[in-house]
């Protein structure tokens, strides 16, 4: 560009710039807000995100997930983690950390400070398949009740799952709830992505009372 036609330019820049303003300098309300915009998108884009609590079951093994009547529930993970046992100052024994097992007797203890004759075993183990419907299990020191049997499971029941193809090692949980058509329970170790708490239906037939679950036996009663 030459230096007359940069001249020009100059003068023509200037002298549009005064006309520009004394006619009240039109469209700078439109750039100030542009610019307003743009500097808080800036500002939210580089602010960093609050931290939000993980309310997700499985973050990490040993943390609350849970508490039924001021006891805690622990998360385990996967079904068959085992960090040690659990045993009490006054020597006894609670159970494997976090299995299922572990929160029901580690339950009865804190809550009654029951203590189990027979504390270890397997969770298909606290239903003796010998005693009939009524009768006291010596074993674990509760009344024992078969499911589909004249009693009504109540709450604080600790109810025994038997083993099935899939779990040879069966699986307890405690009811929180009884209404005349469901039940709702609250459990430890039911796998690492499944919840703390459930329901399943509750049938009255002819005076008899069953939890329609697969391989319910039947429950105990401190």
């Amino acid at each position: 560009m030459s230096a007359k036609a940069k001249a020009l330019l100059m003068t023509l820049m200037v002298f549009g710039g005064i006309i520009w303003y004394s006619l009240g300098h039109p469209g700078l309300d439109k750039v100030t807000e542009l610019k307003a915009r743009w500097a808080e998108k800036s500002k939210i884009t580089n602010t960093k995100k609050p931290k939000t609590r993980n309310t997700k079951v499985g973050s990490s093994i040993g943390k609350v997930i849970d508490q039924y009547n001021g006891v805690n529930v622990y998360y385990n993970g996967s079904v068959g983690n085992v960090k040690g046992r659990n045993v009490t100052k006054d020597g006894y024994n609670l159970g494997l950390k976090y299995q299922c097992v572990e929160f029901a007797k580690r339950y009865y203890y804190e809550r009654f400070g029951h203590k189990m004759p027979d504390s270890y075993g397997h969770a298909k183990d606290f239903y003796d398949t010998n005693l009939g419907s009524g009768q006291f299990n010596k074993a674990r020191k509760m009344w024992q009740f078969a499911n589909g049997g004249t009693t009504r499971p109540l709450p604080e029941d600790l109810v025994i799952i038997g083993p099935s193809s899939y779990n040879s090692f069966g699986h307890l949980f405690i009811i929180t709830e009884s209404h005349d058509s469901r039940v709702a329970f609250v459990q430890q170790n039911p796998g690492a992505n499944n919840p703390s708490r459930g329901s399943y239906k509750l049938i009255q037939r002819n005076g008899r009372w069953t939890i329609d679950a697969p391989n319910v036996l039947g429950w105990l009663r401190k």
